[in-house]
């Protein structure tokens, strides 16, 4: 029996105050497997992968301790298994 690998792939919305998002901003780029896709003055849209559900959980809720973050909120999950 061969073991089929797992991705999880989740968009997310980090809400910030504006004056700290260029800050958030460099702080999420140097993330692995995190990639801003859509920046407005108080919202980031992030899509971020992992082997597991509960790693993209783990990172959400770090974000969401960060300086200028108001929330972290996972919009959606998709699972891709392959080979």
């Amino acid at each position: 029996m061969t073991e089929e690998a797992t991705i999880h792939i989740s968009s997310a919305v980090v809400s910030v105050l504006p004056d700290r998002r260029e800050e958030v901003l460099r702080t999420l780029a140097t993330r692995p497997d995190i990639e801003v896709h859509h920046v407005d003055a108080s919202k980031i849209v992030i899509v971020m992968e992992a082997a597991e559900s509960g790693l993209l959980g783990a990172r959400l809720a770090e974000i969401a301790t960060w300086q200028g973050v108001l929330s972290a909120n996972m919009v959606f999950e998709q699972v891709e298994i392959g080979d």
